[in-house]
Parts: structure tokens; C-alpha cells; sequence
């Protein structure tokens, strides 16, 4: 059950698609006085160093992040989200990478709120250790719980602020994980109607990979889906080769950011002639 370690995949191309539509999705949240809360059903440890044995195995980073900062001119979705990246590494040198935790810890105020689940051991302990050394502001407004964030995420909606964001990225290494991270947006959206929802998905030859997304697309709340597909499948059906976001109840803005955005990641990050990009939203 353990296997998955978010240190082999930390700032590659799915990461980087993911963290710039989080990113943007905070600033929103941010243009309002209004408390609110983050959670997140699948933390990770928080901070990454790519410098280490982790991230060095696969080395996904130069295939997403090292690519991105190699360019001199991007779209403003993409420029927002490398600020958050070079706030981790003021010394100029992109060796630390920060998972959403971090990058929702730099954008929360004083009374907004940050809950953190993760399962694995291991990386909630690492997990802990890291937000230790943030400073007692960060350690106060942040909970951390070693749970199912699955389970977990129930006993959090609404928030008592009535305004939140949930981002749910499990690694769908088990593929029960297609079906519950539905599970999770319906029940959260009984809950918690106008929450915002991030649902992050692998493009893979998978059967439920697929059906996932056509799935949240009947839902009636408004939506906004992107997809950034680098290369064509391995010949053994085996890789990521591409990846997905779902926002439910999305910031105004996303869509027209999303479409300067997204034929940029396409030409910087594809990697053949199978390198494309889908957008849709629905309600806004």
C-alpha cells in the first residue's frame, strides 16, 4: 500500500500543471477578507529536495520544472506559479520543490486554515518535521492528521468559515482510488456546495483513468477541465504520459488563464508529435 513516495515525481510535468492551477486558485481565494481553508486529502511530505536520493531516481523534475524555468518568456499563470517555486530557493538555485501544502502554507493568512492528511508513515513524518521548522504561525494554523483523507476529508465540510478549497491528488496506484476520489467530490459537494474542488488524474492506458473525468463532467456545478498530454504511450501501456485537472466551483478567471496557458505547456514540455492539450468548462 506504501510504494508510492511523492519525492520520485516531485516538479515534473504533472506537478507543474498542477501547482500553477493551485496557485492561481489561491490568489483568487486571497482577493476576499474573508477567512478560508485548505485541505488536502493526500499531502505528501510538503517540501522536496531534488537534490536527494528520491528525486534523483527518476530525476522528473528536468522533464517539468527544469524546462519551465529554462524559458525567458511564459504566460502570467505560469510566471505566478514560479515566483511561489523561487520564494523555497532564495539563493537562486531551484533545488527545493514545494507540494501544495507548502505553496497553500506561503498563501494563507493569519486566520485562514490548513488540513493536511497523509497515510504513508514515512512521509507523515517527514511531513511533521518540515512544517516544525515554518515557525509557530505555521504549525498553528495547520493541521496535520497520519489518516485516510478519503475518510477524512467528511468530517472537514463544510469549514466553519463557509469558504474553502480541497485538492485531492492520490497517486491511483490502486485503482480504487478512480472511484473514490468520485466519491469524495459527490459527497464533498452535498456537504459543502460551494466549495472548490481540485481533482488531479494521470493520463494513463488505464480503463478508469479515463472514465473518471468523463464521469465529473456530468456534474451540473460549474467546472472548468484541462488536460496536457506530452507524448504518445509506451509501446508496453506502462507510464505517465500526460495528466489532468478538475476544478469544481472554479475561480472566474481559470478558464481564460488556462487557454494562454495550456498551448504554451503543450510546446515547451511535449515531448512528439502526440503532444496536445484539452480545455472545457462548464457554468461559468
Amino acid at each position: 500500500m506504501f510504494s508510492y513516495r511523492h519525492a520520485f515525481h516531485a516538479g515534473n510535468h504533472a506537478d507543474v500543471l498542477k501547482h500553477a492551477i493551485f496557485v492561481h486558485i489561491l490568489d483568487h481565494f486571497n482577493q476576499k477578507e474573508a477567512p478560508y481553508s485548505v485541505i488536502d486529502t493526500h499531502a505528501g511530505a510538503g517540501l522536496y529536495d531534488l537534490r536527494s536520493e528520491w528525486a534523483l531516481t527518476n530525476g522528473e523534475f528536468t522533464e517539468g520544472l527544469d524546462r519551465v524555468l529554462q524559458e525567458k518568456s511564459m504566460p502570467p499563470m505560469i510566471e505566478r506559479y514560479l515566483e511561489e517555486v523561487h520564494f523555497f530557493n532564495p539563493d537562486g538555485v531551484a533545488n527545493f520543490y514545494p507540494g501544495s501544502p507548502w505553496l497553500a502554507l506561503h498563501a494563507l493568512r493569519n486566520r485562514d486554515r490548513l488540513k493536511l492528511f497523509e497515510m504513508h508513515p514515512s512521509e507523515a513524518e517527514v511531513l511533521k518535521e518540515n512544517l516544525s521548522r515554518q515557525g509557530r504561525a505555521a504549525v498553528r494554523q495547520t493541521s496535520i492528521y497520519e489518516a485516510d483523507g478519503f475518510e477524512g476529508l467528511k468530517s472537514q465540510l463544510p469549514p466553519p468559515s463557509r469558504r474553502g478549497v480541497v485538492i485531492i491528488d492520490p497517486s491511483y496506484e490502486d485503482k480504487q482510488d478512480y472511484r473514490r476520489t468520485l466519491q469524495a467530490v459527490n459527497e464533498g459537494l452535498k456537504r459543502f456546495a460551494t466549495g472548490c474542488f481540485a481533482v488531479w488524474y494521470p493520463i494513463v492506458q488505464r480503463r478508469e483513468a479515463q472514465e473518471m473525468p468523463r464521469t465529473l463532467e456530468r456534474l451540473k456545478t460549474p467546472w472548468v477541465h484541462a488536460s496536457l498530454t506530452l507524448r504518445k504511450p509506451t509501446t508496453d501501456g506502462f507510464g505517465l504520459h500526460g495528466s489532468g485537472m478538475f476544478v469544481v466551483n472554479p475561480p472566474w478567471t481559470l478558464y481564460g488563464e488556462l487557454s494562454r496557458t495550456l498551448p504554451w505547456l503543450r510546446d515547451k514540455l511535449g515531448l512528439d508529435e502526440r503532444a496536445a492539450f484539452t480545455l472545457t468548462q462548464h457554468g461559468n
